[in-house]
């Protein structure tokens, strides 16, 4: 069995204000902790990972096939593997929750 902390966890900036964790995984699957700041924007992207997530603070509003889904605390969504999708927050608040991630992912930079 794998432990990971996130308090233990080494965050990196994907982009501006948005911070990325890697928890604990397998062969199969891993969890990545992520948190977005207020006016912040994944663009959009995609990736041969299937993914699911869970937001326990604050609304991210994603973008898929030109519609608008919002998703706050309480919500979890999924996401196919080589789906277009991006995500901005537009609250006042961070946006914190987790996602999974299959086959594993690394921590991605779009920043370059």
């Amino acid at each position: 069995m794998e432990r990971v902390s996130l308090s233990d966890s080494n965050a990196t900036e994907a982009a501006d204000g948005v911070s990325l964790a890697l928890l604990a995984g397998s062969d199969s699957m891993n969890v990545q902790h992520f948190e977005i700041d207020p006016g912040a924007t994944v663009e959009e992207h995609s990736h041969p990972h299937e993914q699911t997530g869970f937001i326990y603070e604050g609304e991210l509003t994603f973008r898929v096939d030109g519609e608008e889904i919002v998703c706050g605390p309480g919500d979890s969504y999924a996401i196919p593997g080589e789906q277009p999708h991006a995500a901005t927050n537009r609250g006042d608040d961070p946006v914190r929750g987790v996602d999974i991630f299959s086959p594993p992912r690394e921590n991605p930079s779009w920043q370059d």
